[in-house]
């Protein structure tokens, strides 16, 4: 099997949807001998700023001199991207090498009565078993999908954050904070510490409930506070107040919301120390200016801006406009946007509207999609200006032949967009 093969071979399965449920994993996870089990796991929840927390606390234990495995979803650009070992994708022959590994197990597993594995508890398989094989000292594991029955939650972790939680497919995990944060919240253990980002009062009972029924201390980063000292498009500096007293620590992921996310993996690396894990000031400070995450208000070059944004729902959305408004205030935005039929994308475009009434629309590359000329409708209907493409390619085409009518050309609304837009952009600018 070759790259493309195994590709297809993935995809194929993902045309069977989500099925939800750890029973599969499990037995997947048995035929491998368990490699999960033998892992450090820093396991990291939540509906907005997993990303981020996951490359910081990564980031900072690379620094530090360890081999982290580093394991997101969804990928921006490539498929690779989703399993690393620091800074270096899986490669593409070792995806199909380990593919051909799997399928034996994958079709027992199904012969066995389990039913058909998904997607993402086979990507999630092939991670373990590289991560196990490839000998890192730590893994940085982020939740696909709630946590409570996602493919991760097999693992023993030494440590789980939760970072914000908010509204969000809330066709599979409930139509209330409560609920959600119940699925997220399955990712607290027996006896392991949790490190919790600020949350809403409702979401905050429940997961104060499930860690007091689990003996799992939490790690409120509520209780850091910070003092802005800085935060333009060349970074944000900061300092911690009556913690430690960390003084300017900068961090090159843009919006106020990611100084929550570097706190709160700052205070993960601190209960990391409490376990006896080495972990220097200077791989801290190194750690947090060095990491980077692509396609999270991520400015691609100046004159005129083109920045890219995967925020999307409306708490992503919320921090966009508002990090859009600091940095680029009053600045003429053209933006171009593709959207999921399954999001709130009326609120969505409202808030948009905060920053810009001229739009480019397109269809992004999901069977979940609004088409681009839906959305050119509605966009058009609410009184804004708006043309639709086709496809990604030609709207980028676009937005860079009107460039010189405006300062800041912005791509959001779908992750599922972003990263085509980012390919085609690198290689045209």
């Amino acid at each position: 099997m070759n790259y493309k093969e195994a590709l297809n071979y993935i995809e194929g399965i993902g045309k069977f949807g989500m099925n939800l449920g750890l029973d599969r994993i499990k037995r997947i996870c048995s035929l491998m001998d368990n490699p999960e089990d033998k892992l450090k796991v820093i396991h990291i929840a939540g509906t907005n700023g997993k990303g981020s927390t996951t490359t910081f606390i990564s980031s900072i234990l690379k620094e530090q001199g360890y081999r982290v495995g580093i394991y997101t979803s969804p990928y921006i650009e490539r498929f690779t991207e989703r399993i690393k070992i620091n800074d270096e994708e899986i490669k593409e022959e070792e995806v199909a090498e380990y593919l051909d590994y799997l399928i034996p197990l994958i079709e027992m597993v199904e012969k066995e009565g389990f039913g058909k594995p998904t997607e993402f508890e086979i990507i999630t398989a092939m991670a373990f078993k590289y991560f196990y094989d490839k000998n890192v000292d730590y893994v940085v594991l982020e939740v696909g999908l709630g946590g409570r029955f996602d493919a991760t939650n097999v693992v023993n972790p030494i440590l789980t954050v939760i970072t914000t939680i908010s509204y969000d497919h809330m066709n599979v995990l409930g139509n209330t904070l409560s609920q959600i944060a119940f699925e997220k919240a399955g990712i607290i253990k027996e006896g392991v510490p949790l490190v919790l980002y600020p949350q809403e009062k409702e979401a905050y009972e429940v997961i104060k409930q499930v860690a007091k029924e689990k003996g799992a201390k939490i790690y409120h980063v509520e209780d850091l506070k910070y003092n802005l000292k800085e935060n333009t498009v060349d970074g944000i500096i900061f300092d911690v107040e009556g913690y430690k007293n960390y003084r300017d620590i900068k961090i090159n992921l843009l919006g106020l919301h990611q100084i929550n996310n570097a706190l709160t993996s700052i205070m993960a690396v601190e209960v990391l120390r409490e376990l006896g894990v080495e972990v220097s000031n200077d791989a801290l400070y190194k750690g947090l200016k060095e990491a980077k995450w692509p396609g999270r208000f991520e400015i691609l070059k100046k004159n005129p801006y083109m920045v890219l944004d995967g925020g999307h729902n409306i708490q992503g959305i919320n921090a966009l406009v508002d990090s859009m408004k600091h940095y680029f205030n009053n600045k003429k935005t053209l933006i171009v946007t593709g959207m999921l039929r399954d999001k709130d994308y009326e609120n969505m475009l409202e808030k948009l509207f905060e920053i810009s009434s001229d739009f480019v629309t397109v269809t992004p590359n999901s069977p979940r999609a609004l088409s681009e000329e839906e959305l050119k409708n509605i966009i058009i209907a609410k009184g804004k200006r708006a043309e639709a493409k086709k496809n990604i390619a030609d709207a980028v085409n676009l937005a860079i032949e009107r460039s010189r009518e405006f300062d800041v050309i912005l791509f959001c609304g779908s992750l599922y967009m972003i990263g085509e837009a980012r390919t085609i952009l690198k290689s045209l600018l």
